[in-house]
């Protein structure tokens, strides 16, 4: 995978147009799913994806080709969201937009539709870095060295905060009552 990956960049680099397209196709789907969960709209999300892949591909000449793509990938697209938040929260419009969930065809599927709006609620209350962690771990699935790499940051202290943002988010869940408090696990680890 990273010799494909390393063709098609140096394809890139090389001015090849098809390559640019079908390294962004390759990457995409990961980078707007990263980028929906950290800024929790999808009209942001779409923007930062966007300025993502301009980025990468103005800088692909700067990627480290001994190293993985993907996390230097995503580690450009969360500076991208952190990037975004920030300007938010300057022009204090702090509130994130909800997408409604199509009309429910079954009480399943509300109830699934409804976890996962609470779940969506639920990381935007989290500190920024710790709900990047916990999406790049657990949606990306990043190991907790890839993530301390990214971020710069020593393992133990990623490790503390997807084990905060876990936690933090099942409090809230119990707090909602989406989860019964009998099944709140993490409150005695």
């Amino acid at each position: 995978m990273l010799d494909t990956v390393r063709n098609l960049v140096g394809s890139c680099l090389r001015g090849d147009q098809r390559a640019m397209y079908a390294l962004v196709e390759q990457y995409q789907g990961r980078v707007f799913g990263l980028c929906c969960r950290m800024l929790g709209n999808r009209q942001d999300a779409e923007d930062a994806t966007q300025e993502t892949f301009i980025r990468v591909l103005h800088s692909l000449g700067c990627w480290d080709a001994t190293r993985e793509f993907e996390p230097w990938l995503l580690a450009i697209a969360a500076n991208r969201c952190r990037t975004a938040l920030s300007a938010r929260k300057r022009r204090r419009d702090c509130r994130s937009m909800i997408e409604n969930s199509a009309a429910d065809s079954s009480a399943e599927d509300a109830d699934a539709s409804h976890l996962a709006e609470e779940v969506a609620k639920g990381l935007q209350r989290l500190r920024c870095e710790h709900r990047e962690a916990f999406v790049l771990f657990h949606e990306h699935g990043l190991s907790y060295e890839q993530i301390a790499e990214m971020n710069q940051r020593p393992l133990g202290t990623i490790k503390t905060w997807i084990h905060r943002a876990r936690r933090e988010l099942m409090d809230y869940l119990v707090e909602r009552d989406v989860v019964p408090e009998s099944e709140h696990v993490l409150r005695d680890v």
